[in-house]
């Protein structure tokens, strides 16, 4: 699958966040240069542009897209499941992504970025129920038990980005326990628990047409 390689900081600039490709610190000089230009990148993205309907609805498509790290051709696959399921669309749709493998490892403290944890996930240092599991888009559900690889390197690393990320909250249908290594998924994500400022009712206009 393609995976962006190109400057993490010009399309949180672009969207005007910091999208968490930066890590949890912010004293990085990369943060700080998003708060010393805060407007796109570019030639002209000091000049005055007329935002459309259609380009307001974008962006917030953009803006999802990027945080979970994922293409229009997977984005779309995950809007139309959350079609095809009961309830709102939009909270469907942040429900799907948001049990991702590779976001599950982010959230629970054992990665820094989200690059990072999918990296891990690739390479088979996760298992799910005790299964090694190197897809970072497979979905998580109530009752399974992420844990790192018996191998001592691993849970030295994973150990390690936990006390980096012991400041930083933890969502709710998450159970992160630090001395066993494991993140066990509770309940199913609700919309109350994506901080990200993100208008999903936006995507589904966008994305219904």
């Amino acid at each position: 699958m393609a995976r962006y390689t190109g400057p993490k900081v010009k399309q949180c600039r672009r969207e005007g966040m910091n999208l968490f490709f930066l890590g949890q610190n912010t004293s990085s000089g990369k943060v700080a240069v998003l708060q010393r230009r805060d407007y796109p990148p570019g030639v002209h993205a000091q000049s005055r542009r007329k935002v459309t309907e259609y380009g307001v609805r974008l962006r917030e498509k953009q803006k999802l897209k990027r945080v979970f790290g994922v293409y229009e051709k997977q984005f779309m696959l995950y809007f139309r499941e959350a079609e095809r399921l009961k309830g709102n669309t939009g909270a469907n749709m942040l429900t799907l992504l948001s049990r991702r493998l590779d976001n599950v490892v982010l959230a629970g403290g054992m990665a820094t970025t989200l690059a990072q944890a999918r990296q891990l996930v690739n390479h088979g240092h996760f298992t799910v129920n005790g299964k090694r599991m190197t897809i970072p888009s497979y979905q998580v559900c109530p009752g399974d038990v992420i844990t790192p690889r018996g191998k001592e390197n691993t849970k030295k690393i994973v150990a390690d980005h936990l006390e980096v990320n012991k400041s930083a909250a933890t969502p709710q249908w998450l159970d992160v326990n630090g001395d066993t290594l494991t993140i066990t998924i509770t309940q199913l994500p609700k919309r109350e628990d994506f901080q990200f400022p993100i208008q999903e009712q936006l995507i589904v206009e966008l994305c219904s047409k």
